[in-house]
């Protein structure tokens, strides 16, 4: 089946999609990655998006508004996966939407938004569509990520140690896959959530991220900042456990700053990428892991990857790209490797990785124009109904 994933993440700067080839062989997924791209959000829609993230306060009219325009720029993405990197030939489209808020209180998730109608995907592409992945996990009492880890488990299962795959997108996410005991997964923290927003508040919007961690690369750690945000008390808790920017947003940070003399823009940079490598490293020696395999746009990075190397000494730090994965675009293949587990009728969850009470089915599914291509439909409405008598 050729399969199109689509992810956007916690740094909503755009929708990454990445097409595969997908089949399944007994009890292997054997997945042939096709190719990947990137498609940025209008500046419009950043600006909107933005507007309804924690601590903003908004209204039901603005979350409709961006449903139906997440949902449009979702749908331009799929079409253009679809033209570019599948020949016009995708069968299923699995769309992660853009998460606009996770409820979480305290050790619990109580609900999970990711918005983007599909409905937009299905009628421009013509494709079923996989949609809503966490909710399911979530109601069976998991805390709806790290969803990745069921295919992290299912990709590094055999390696020799305790192989850990990190993804450092806004939030920074592990799975362990540890010899003869279950798979762990958690959020470590932040990745680039603060430092994003640091360096485009620094720069009144002129960049909106640490381009290849120049900023970082000049700056000093300032030490009693950095020690200020490690004392956060997310750090402490167990596994299974998740976090986002209902924690890690503007006042958040603003409140660290507090007090403190001025902290110059660069070392601002260098204290945050620090702080995203400590506490990425913290959780790789919590779970002894002997090897650690990257992907997301941390990667692209080469100060924040120094910085781990540095805290992690005796532990490989290498991309996703040396097995085979391709690290820019990760997290699309591993959604769509979900919503075809989806419509395989295969539970894509790892209970000991989500907290969840049992695997589950992901996603709610919707026809494509050819219905479910997997299945036969019948070509138009049924004209009668007919009511019968329930048998004693």
């Amino acid at each position: 089946m050729r399969v199109i994933g689509l992810m956007s993440g916690t740094s909503f700067d755009g929708i990454d999609a990445a097409a595969a080839d997908l089949d399944l062989d007994g009890d292997r997924i054997v997945l042939r990655p096709l190719g990947g791209l990137a498609v940025r959000y209008p500046d419009e829609l950043r600006v909107r998006i933005a507007a309804v993230l924690p601590p903003s306060i908004t209204t039901v009219e603005d979350v409709c508004r961006l449903d139906t325009g997440i949902g449009q720029a979702f749908a331009e993405a799929a079409a253009t996966a679809n033209e570019k990197l599948c020949a016009g030939r995708a069968e299923l489209v699995v769309a992660h939407g853009q998460t606009v808020f996770h409820w979480a209180e305290g050790t619990a998730v109580r609900g999970t938004l990711q918005i983007g109608q599909p409905a937009w995907i299905a009628e421009r592409t013509g494709c079923a569509v996989v949609a809503d992945l966490r909710s399911r996990d979530v109601a069976a009492g998991g805390q709806g990520a790290p969803l990745v880890s069921a295919v992290d488990v299912m990709w590094l299962r055999g390696r020799p140690g305790a192989p850990v795959a990190l993804n450092l997108g806004g939030i920074a996410n592990v799975t362990v896959v540890p010899p003869g005991a279950d798979a762990i997964a958690f959020d470590t923290g932040p990745a680039n959530a603060l430092l994003d927003l640091a360096v485009s508040e620094r720069t009144a919007g002129r960049l909106t991220c640490d381009v290849d961690g120049a900023m970082a690369a000049r700056g000093r750690v300032d030490a009693e900042l950095l020690d200020r945000l490690l004392a956060e008390p997310y750090y402490a808790r167990r596994a299974p456990k998740t976090t986002g920017k209902e924690l890690f947003h503007r006042k958040y940070l603003d409140a660290a700053l507090a007090g403190l003399p001025a902290v110059a823009d660069d070392d601002l940079a260098a204290t945050l990428t620090a702080l995203t490598a400590r506490t990425v490293a913290d959780a790789v020696r919590s779970v002894g892991g002997t090897e650690v395999i990257a992907a997301g746009g941390g990667t692209r990075n080469p100060t924040l990857m120094r910085a781990l190397a540095a805290e992690l000494p005796g532990v490989p730090v290498r991309s996703s790209d040396e097995l085979g994965l391709p690290a820019a675009w990760k997290e699309a293949y591993a959604f769509a490797l979900l919503g075809f587990c989806t419509v395989h009728d295969i539970p894509a969850t790892v209970a000991s990785c989500t907290g969840a009470r049992h695997p589950s089915v992901l996603g709610a599914v919707l026809p494509g124009r050819a219905g479910f291509p997997w299945r036969p439909r019948p070509e138009r409405l049924p004209r009668v109904l007919e009511i019968v008598e329930a048998a004693a």
